[in-house]
């Protein structure tokens, strides 16, 4: 095919916004309808108060399953670009330089918007495990602080859908930088949508299948969303907000804790995941949003897309003759290891033992925080509300977060935040379960923890998406976020063999030792970012390789 072929083809596809859009279309379609059609089983159990344990697939589930399958593929078909395999060999020579001194544009305000969205729509997904699990419990007969008779551990549940997310960071982490961080999004978002049938699973096991498999879409979303922001976003503008729309994982528990407490008193806990429907199409809609990493598009030798989008977010482009070995090494042998080599070790260190530290708490704190307020006397229903309140009192955190992240710097926020969410830990340790009988200072001690988590994980994949460079961004992101996940299989392994639910206390001190440990890493080891262009940073990591 001739070059001018070859290009017309480029500016229609990018016009289009899919390689194949017939392929994913129809494939958005027949997933939208494997979906509803395991909602029937589901509205038959009503009068049951939509338990289905017990019930036998019927066929529209079925065929609603093959759907589901071959829609995913076409999908997929419609995503990947041409010649992928062509990016490893090229990309090495390709520079983004972003304007620092570029004004937010109406292109950055309506990514931000989007990109806020699917964050929202993403943590929605693994908060939700805390309040499905009470009554997935009594359901099943689960093993769990109300239900202590169970035959095996609720805690399956969880573990099955962390476990999922740590797969998804890293296989997402590689995706990004492979097929692209749009695709690799929009991927994401179906299925979120596919995997809402988790809802309407008759079976426990099922449950843990589709858990885990809701888990590796959710796991890819954050890490690709930090990444296109760093691409995109001006460098003195990159910072804190990233920060801010990271920051809204607290706006998603606030959403979370509100619907539950709302909905499924009527219609079971089961409606809270049958929600990735609606919330998923949504983000698939709003894709045209959503632009192609500039620096994929180089990639594949479209410079006149990239030339385009660059363009629209003020920065521009220009190639190299040099390349750096470390980044080279990754992009040949397309590995993580580089991640764990000078000169990326010693902010890899770093970021390792934050997000197992947030991964702890998220996981043993977090999640366990309305089973644990029932299990100290509240309601299903008030509990969900203390949470609510208590996020909801918290939201502030993350603007002023993201506004020390943008004055102060990068690193001083992560060791403030780290700090003193670990400090507030504390507070559950000494009080113990006296706050049962003390609403308002239960409420206040759960404020920072609650926020300052979400807090904690949005500057680390924020500044993992600026720390690490372009040619591996996509892959440090999904790293960092793989941490935040794996110190939740940690904890949840250890809830499984234990075959119970550890006190408020217990989680508490598991989530408040390493937060404290990491603050003090970081203070030591981590590079600064605030308002550098990312070249600056790398070429700085560079020269300290010996």
């Amino acid at each position: 095919m001739s070059g001018t072929g070859r290009g017309a083809r480029d500016r229609s596809t990018a016009h289009r916004g899919f390689e194949h859009p017939l392929a994913f279309w129809t494939g958005t379609l027949a997933c939208t309808a494997g979906v509803l059609l395991h909602l029937p089983m589901y509205v038959s159990a009503r009068s049951m108060g939509y338990h289905m344990n017990g019930m036998r697939p019927d066929t529209p589930m079925i065929v609603g399953m093959m759907l589901i399958g071959t829609g995913l593929l076409a999908v997929l078909y419609g995503l990947v670009p041409r010649h992928a395999n062509q990016i490893r060999h090229s990309s090495a020579r390709i520079r983004i330089h972003t304007l620092d001194d570029a004004p937010i544009r109406g292109q950055h305000v309506a990514l931000l918007i989007v990109l806020a969205i699917a964050v929202t729509i993403d943590v929605m997904k693994p908060t939700t495990l805390s309040f499905v699990a009470p009554g997935v419990a009594q359901e099943y007969g689960l093993k769990s602080p109300m239900n202590p008779h169970g035959h095996i551990p609720v805690s399956w549940l969880p573990l099955a859908g962390i476990t999922g997310t740590v797969i998804g960071s890293l296989l997402w982490g590689w995706l990004g930088d492979r097929i692209g961080r749009r695709a690799s999004l929009l991927f994401a978002g179906m299925l979120f949508v596919t995997t809402s049938i988790c809802g309407a699973m008759p079976g426990f096991f099922w449950n843990l299948v589709m858990c885990m498999l809701m888990g590796i879409g959710a796991g890819g979303m954050l890490p690709i969303t930090f990444t296109l922001l760093a691409e995109t976003v001006p460098a003195r503008h990159r910072g804190w907000l990233m920060v801010l729309i990271g920051g809204d994982i607290a706006g998603a528990y606030v959403i979370t804790s509100w619907l539950a407490a709302q909905l499924t008193p009527t219609y079971s806990w089961r409606i809270l995941w049958l929600l990735g429907l609606p919330t998923g199409l949504l983000f698939i809609a709003l894709n045209r949003w959503i632009p192609e990493s500039p620096r994929f598009l180089l990639a594949r030798g479209r410079r006149k897309d990239a030339e385009e989008v660059l363009a629209r977010y003020g920065a521009v482009a220009e190639e190299r003759e040099e390349q750096e070995s470390a980044v080279r090494e990754a992009v040949e042998r397309g590995s993580y290891l580089t991640l764990l080599r000078r000169p990326l070790l010693w902010p890899t260190v770093a970021i390792t033992i934050l997000g197992l530290g947030a991964g702890l708490m998220t996981f043993g704190f977090q999640l366990w925080v309305p089973t644990n307020l029932q299990h100290l006397g509240y309601s299903e229903v008030n509990s969900d509300y203390v949470v609510r309140n208590s996020a909801l009192i918290g939201l502030p955190l993350t603007v002023l977060t993201a506004w020390m992240y943008g004055v102060w710097g990068s690193r001083k926020t992560l060791v403030t935040v780290s700090g003193v969410t670990g400090l507030t830990l504390i507070g559950f340790i000494l009080a113990g379960d006296a706050l049962a009988k003390d609403h308002l200072l239960l409420s206040m001690l759960l404020v920072v923890p609650l926020s300052g988590v979400s807090s904690v994980v949005a500057v680390m994949a924020g500044y993992a998406a600026e720390v690490y460079p372009t040619l591996v961004r996509s892959r440090g992101s999904g790293f960092a976020a793989g941490m935040t996940k794996a110190g939740g299989v940690l904890i949840l392994s250890l809830t499984v063999a234990a075959a119970t639910v550890p006190s408020i206390g217990t989680t508490a001190l598991i989530g408040a030792v390493p937060l404290l440990l990491a603050a003090l890493v970081f203070l030591r080891v981590g590079p600064e970012t605030r308002a550098r262009g990312l070249e600056d940073i790398h070429r700085e990591l560079m020269s300290s390789r010996p």
